[in-house]
């Protein structure tokens, strides 16, 4: 026996052992996600206050983290990206709106660049049988980023929600599909 499948096998018995709880996850989640979707500028104002706050505490950690660090070029070095996140996490928290709009163009920048990178590995892979999904995956990021950027500040007050709704549909969906094929053995 290798150690891939052992390591392999001891996942599977995991798993297979958290099979009823990942079933009610993965149902919550995708009930969630519907909601999300229904909702999309509450879910967005959601997505954005929980973006503030993660960046919030962050920063606060990484601030206490860089008095501990000795000599002057690491500690600013240290000390900016964590009063910059505290300051972003603030903004998010205090301007909501403003937040989603920002959010958002930087989704959408994320979207074309993922698109770009994309199309570029399915031109190297364009032998391979699995170069036409990589291409229409880059054809589709390049089109909803464009979406966004025409749309944009407009779409900003309903994309983040949207987004977040089909991340939780897909996560809860996958987390069921593993529940079921990993029912425990009776």
């Amino acid at each position: 026996m290798t150690d891939t499948s052992f390591e392999h096998t001891i996942l599977q018995d995991r798993l297979r052992g958290a099979s009823h709880a990942l079933l009610w996850l993965g149902i919550v989640m995708t009930v969630l996600g519907l909601a999300a979707i229904a909702w999309p500028a509450v879910s967005s104002l959601i997505a954005t206050l929980f973006v503030g706050w993660m960046l919030l505490l962050f920063g606060i950690l990484a601030l206490l983290g860089a008095f501990t660090i000795h000599g002057t070029g690491p500690f600013f070095g240290a000390l900016l990206p964590a009063l910059l996140s505290i300051a972003v996490g603030v903004f998010l928290l205090f301007n909501p709106r403003a937040g989603e709009v920002g959010l958002t163009l930087m989704v959408g920048m994320i979207f074309m660049l993922q698109g770009a990178f994309e199309m570029i590995i399915a031109f190297e892979l364009r032998r391979s049988a699995s170069w036409v999904p990589m291409l229409v995956s880059a054809i589709l990021a390049i089109f909803i980023a464009l979406v966004i950027s025409a749309q944009w500040p407009e779409v900003s007050l309903l994309l983040l929600g949207i987004l977040v709704g089909v991340n939780f549909i897909s996560t809860g969906l996958g987390y069921i599909a593993i529940s079921r094929a990993l029912r425990p053995i009776s």
